[in-house]
């Protein structure tokens, strides 16, 4: 009994997520952080206490709808994510958060999760950056070496005509400072575990 009792527990203890979902949001207020705050909430996830991890894809997690993921939360719950956040309360300053997923054709291995955060990045220019490292560091992993200095657009054909990655996408959350206003834009992936 002891020996299954504290394999129970040692398995618990390994976090893989099964499913993931996107969002994103935008906020303005006089304080950085109730603007931070009101982003969150654009994002449906400010009655959360989130983990930030790094930039892994599990294995054989599945990619939900926003509307899904958000049905799954309980406030107050720990949630971990990636989040890309920026902010800034300069007047007509653009700033931009976008995360990229690349996702292989072999549900066995891991993908990637990028996030790009920055100024007088459109929300093209963002979202193009988020998916190139995603899968630039995905196609590292899987043997494909391509050009850095080429276009987006050019590296995502040799990816997906490789057939070892699947697909890639973003969320991406663009905006320009007010005046007197703190502006934060969130973008985030968000992880479940039932």
């Amino acid at each position: 009994m002891a020996k299954t009792s504290l394999a129970r527990r040692e398995k618990e203890m390994i976090l893989v997520p099964k499913r993931m979902f996107l969002t994103k949001g935008v906020g303005q207020h006089k304080y950085q952080l109730k603007s931070f705050e009101q982003a969150l909430r654009k994002a449906g996830v400010a009655q959360q206490n989130l983990v930030q991890v790094s930039s892994i894809l599990p294995p054989k997690c599945r990619i939900i709808s926003r509307n899904n993921g958000l049905k799954k939360l309980i406030p107050g719950g720990i949630c971990y994510c990636v989040l890309a956040r920026s902010d800034t309360n300069e007047h007509g300053r653009l700033i931009a958060s976008s995360i990229g997923i690349a996702v292989p054709r072999d549900q066995s291995k891991w993908g990637y999760i990028s996030e790009v955060h920055g100024y007088g990045m459109n929300m093209q220019e963002a979202a193009d950056m988020s998916e190139d490292l995603a899968a630039g560091m995905l196609g590292t992993t899987l043997g494909l070496e391509v050009d850095p200095d080429k276009a987006w657009s050019e590296k995502e054909q040799v990816y997906k005509s490789s057939g070892l990655i699947i697909r890639t996408s973003n969320v991406t959350q663009t905006a320009r400072g007010q005046r007197d206003l703190w502006t934060t834009v969130v973008s985030i992936a968000m992880f479940l575990f039932d």
